[in-house]
């Protein structure tokens, strides 16, 4: 076959047998490929490298900035206030000491801050990508020209054979042709803990799922144990990391639920803005009766367009955002994404992996079968410490003497150590090991103590085809009279002691029990019996049945050191000792964490690649899965969804709370349906077949400690202590953030409508110029409506935060009366500015008035700034009378009233500020009256909090 016609991967390899893939790829085991046949599979193939799409470059994302729709309006505004301003300098019309396009420079000043801002926002790179690369490996050995060669990995092609030996990253995904215990560790790609046992000589069915493709091998991985040889099928982008990076590359980000809603309001707030101008220009060409005063008209009609543009919104909600993720780092939750924090609190779904999220990723015994016994084990973690507890009742290993039995072959026939660091108890060597080890710690049987009485001087190493090891110790001679066998009774020591060598074995319970022919009964042995073999396989199905991970145990005394090589001959006529079960245990505070996430109104969700009885134990332990409720407990395989069309998923993804054996694309296709659904998603995950999934759900949630990069780059928020229950805080901040960000776009924007209005009205009653100018406008805008818009973004949380649905994400950012409150504020906002307008153009219109004329415009500039102040202290709740609350429960709202109100007041009394903001000075009668007039605001929504609770409603 030539390399022209080669499969490129479409077949099914790990359903192949060795040499049906070879002749495919037209491949010799022994000798590889020839030079030839490598360059031309290097330009069918290309270079095994994970490629990379174009995405907006920096330039793109600037001038994306400056698409916003209110960001447009007031560039126009700048342009036509700047001309303004140039044909007055031609015509000689500029006031003494006014300044000219001080106007136009300010405003596009915000402009470019807003644009700037937003591009910082934006501008992160995507480093998922290169995260990923990361993970191939940059050396690899091949077979080429029939000589064993080292090459850059990028050269790697389908049908070249390599070779692997322990502490190798795998290089390109491949069949195996021929190993020698090989063991990979593949947590990172399917989310499994534990490494995997490779076999070359099976031949799989094809719907085999990515975790348990025993004969095949994948880029990225690594290898923990043995050697291999490995026919090279996939490179590149069709290597299973690659079809990763292509469903990154897919993935493409849409708007968060904050971004929409500032969206619909810039198109609300341009919208209105535009159709007022319309009418206060039309009324005013009617009411003159031609375009005598069209420059009056357009003055006001600018000052409109920058009233109702809340520029110094974007800002608060950074610096709201940038605060809210500062709360969260202290509870061990990284943002990496600002929008992310608000998003958050809108979660309605959280889709959970398994592995190291929920549970620890350490291997707990959990429970010991021996002599028609069934033991509960307790503890946490790797600590040696717990109890024996035999229906409900706790039992001393000096009680079981099977259980201490036991233990001995836990502690013997084991190659890991448990040791004590930096005052955590850890495991060097194999998970399940240190399990076993800590089982031998809580009967009191130390590795240590033990290796010294029962020597180590052989072993029958473990093997995928055996399924089994065991250990041969030396017994030592001990004083004479007592137990050599520590925490052991007497009469079992002497028996062990009965030859001068003992044979632990453990493995498959299977396997191991079909080999013994006794039984360990306390103080002697007894023939097995067929009732005792079914009782035993009985109880090995049960705790199979709850997700655990099942090691028989036995043992032999032996006159002497077996030979290499003769286990099979050894290794029969065992005393059985007994079961131990084990499982990878759920975190302890993430049972509390799922109730909370329950009692909030969020459903979470496991999706695992682990094997579907542990994922069902687990996720039932914990809660996900809830006892006596259908749609609970109800689990789909990744083969059973490799099957459903993306409709049936759809329909039944709302019914499924546990996922087992899934493949990446698995993962994205669930998060995806969830989507489709109308649910808003979390994702958490710490692997690399995360990262899709993490990528297209609404909140990607990465862990910290176990996580990989190419996960952490992928996702919108980093648990920093792989904590589930964190997320809970993080969804609780969110919702925080969320409420303050509704409550100061109340704030803002009730006051920018009300200056609107009152700008349109100056010429419809028939006022000479303009109340406000662009400048007073943007002052108002960004520092008397900015400051104690911060004080009220750190609001304290309502009680009842956690206790309630989510709002849904896609709800209008008028929701729920905040649309009518803004309006209806607004419009107080104007009676109140208008009237005392009209008041104030009287007075100081009135004969024998000594100040400037204009100073009604400095009476309605300040009657606004001081009215917003105590609509920043009225605020603060939507239900509770500021009498009612401890005004210190939020010192920044004091304080920014404190300060605001002194700036304004600086722009009055101060000569330079004076005259750079236009203003003019004020006596103390005309300053009482706007103090007054603006009194009468804070008032007003007092008596609304009162007449609401007289009705008995509440407010939003």
């Amino acid at each position: 076959m030539s390399a022209n016609s080669l499969p490129e991967g479409a077949a099914v390899w790990h359903s192949l047998e060795v040499n049906k893939a070879l002749d495919l790829l037209d491949s010799n085991a022994d000798s590889g490929l020839t030079s030839q046949d490598i360059q031309q599979r290097l330009q069918q193939y290309g270079p095994n490298e994970l490629e990379e799409t174009a995405g907006r470059s920096a330039w793109e994302i600037l001038l994306d900035q400056f698409k916003n729709i209110m960001l447009l309006m007031l560039i126009g505004v700048a342009l036509i206030s700047g001309f303004l301003d140039l044909m007055r300098l031609q015509s000689g019309n500029l006031k003494p000491g006014e300044v000219p396009f001080k106007d136009p420079i300010a405003i596009l000043a915000i402009v470019i801050l807003n644009g700037i801002l937003g591009y910082v926002q934006e501008s992160r790179a995507e480093k998922a990508l290169a995260a990923l690369k990361k993970m191939t490996s940059p050396l690899v050995r091949v077979f080429r020209d029939a000589r064993l060669v080292e090459i850059a990995a990028k050269e790697l092609v389908p049908g070249d054979v390599m070779q692997l030996e322990a502490g190798m990253q795998i290089a390109a995904d491949g069949r195996l042709i021929e190993e020698s215990n090989l063991q990979v560790r593949e947590s990172a790609l399917t989310g499994e803990a534990e490494a995997v046992n490779k076999q070359a000589s099976l031949k799989l069915p094809e719907e085999t799922s990515l975790g348990d493709r025993l004969n095949v091998v994948f880029q990225g991985t690594e290898v923990v144990q043995g050697r291999a040889k490995v026919l090279v099928t996939n490179t590149g982008m069709t290597t299973e990391l690659g079809k990763i990076a292509t469903m990154l590359q897919a993935v493409e980000s849409e708007p968060t639920p904050l971004q929409q809603r500032m969206t619909q309001l810039g198109n609300v707030l341009v919208t209105g803005s535009l159709i007022l101008v319309a009418i206060v220009v039309a009324g005013g060409v009617i009411q003159d009766r031609g375009f005598k005063n069209i420059q009056e008209l357009l003055e006001v009609s600018l000052s409109m367009a920058v009233a109702v543009v809340p520029e110094g919104l974007p800002a608060v909600i950074t610096v709201t955002l940038a605060l809210g993720t500062q709360r969260m780092v202290r509870q061990n939750a990284l943002i990496r994404k600002l929008p992310a924090v608000e998003t958050l609190g809108s979660v309605t779904t959280i889709c959970s992996d398994k592995t190291g999220t929920l549970t620890q990723n350490k291997m707990v015994v959990q429970s010991v079968s021996t002599n028609n016994k069934t033991f509960r084990v307790t503890g946490e973690g790797y600590a040696p410490t717990g109890d024996f507890q035999l229906d409900g009742q706790k039992i001393s290993p000096e009680e079981s003497p099977e259980i201490s039995a036991l233990s001995v072959a836990c502690a013997v026939c084991n190659d890991s150590v448990l040791q004590k660091e930096q005052g955590e108890w850890a495991i060097l060597g194999d998970p399940t090991e240190g399990a076993l080890l800590t089982l031998a710690g809580k009967a009191g049987i130390e590795k240590d103590q033990w290796n010294s009485k029962l020597t180590r001087v052989a072993e029958f190493p473990f093997s995928s085809e055996r399924k089994r090891m065991s250990v041969i110790s030396q017994v030592q001679e001990v004083a004479t009279g007592e137990a050599s066998l520590r925490g052991v009774d007497p009469a079992i020591a002497g028996f062990l002691q009965s030859e001068p060598y003992l044979m632990f074995t453990k493995g498959s319970p299977e396997l191991t029990l079909g080999r013994s022919t006794q039984i360990h009964l306390g103080n002697h042995t007894a023939p097995l019996t067929e009732k005792q073999c079914q009782e035993i396989l009985a109880e090995n199905d049960q705790m199979a049945s709850k997700g655990l991970r099942v090691l028989g145990f036995a043992y032999k005394p032996l006159p002497q050191i077996p030979p290499e090589g003769s286990d099979e001959v050894f290794e029969q006529d065992l005393v059985w000792l007994g079961l131990v079960g084990m499982l990878d245990a759920p975190r302890p505070e993430v049972r509390l964490a799922v109730q909370e996430c329950r009692d909030a109104g969020i459903r979470p969700v496991m999706i695992t690649g682990d094997h579907q009885l542990t994922a069902r134990a687990i996720a039932t332990d914990l809660g996900i899965a809830q006892e006596g409720n259908a749609s609970g407990v109800r689990l789909l395989t990744g083969q059973e969804l490799q099957r459903m069309s993306d409709q049936e998923l759809e329909q039944n993804v709302d019914l499924v709370s546990i996922y087992a054996r899934v493949s990446p694309e698995h993962k994205l296709r669930i998060v995806q349906a969830l989507q489709r659904r109308g649910r808003f998603v979390a994702m958490t995950g710490d692997g690399v077949n995360d990262a899709p999934a993490l990528k297209q759900a609404d909140i990607g949630i990465a862990m910290g400690i176990t996580g990989t990069d190419v996960s952490k780059e992928a996702s919108d928020m980093v648990l920093l202590d792989d904590n589930f229950a964190t997320i809970v805080s993080a969804t609780k901040e969110g919702r925080v953030v969320y409420t303050n960000i509704r409550r100061f776009i109340k704030y803002i924007l009730g006051s920018n409508i009300g200056e609107v209005l009152t700008i349109a009205a100056a010429p419809l009653i028939g006022l000479g110029g303009v109340p406000l100018t662009p400048l007073q406008i943007l002052w108002m805008n960004l520092v008397t409506d900015g400051l104690p818009a911060l004080a009220l973004a750190v609001e304290p949380p309502e009680p009842d935060v956690m206790q309630r649905p989510p709002f849904s994400p896609r709800e209008s950012i008028f929701a729920r009366g905040l649309g009518s409150y803004m309006i209806r504020i607004g419009i107080i906002f104007a009676i109140i500015t208008i009237a005392l307008m009209w008041w104030a153009y009287q007075h100081t219109h009135a004969p024998g008035y000594q100040g400037d004329r204009d100073a009604w415009k400095t009476m309605v500039f300040t009657t606004l700034c001081i009215a917003q102040m105590g609509h920043a202290i009225a605020i603060r709740s939507n239900n509770r009378l500021t009498i009612e609350m401890n005004p210190f429960s939020n010192i920044f709202v004091l304080a920014a009233v404190v300060v605001t109100t002194i700036l304004q007041l600086m722009l009055v009394y101060v000569p330079p500020l004076r005259d750079f903001f236009g203003t003019h000075y004020l006596n103390m009668e005309e300053l009482g009256v706007c103090i007054g007039f603006s009194a009468l605001m804070f008032v007003w929504i007092e008596l609304e909090k009162i007449f609401l609770r007289i009705m008995g409603k509440k407010a939003v």
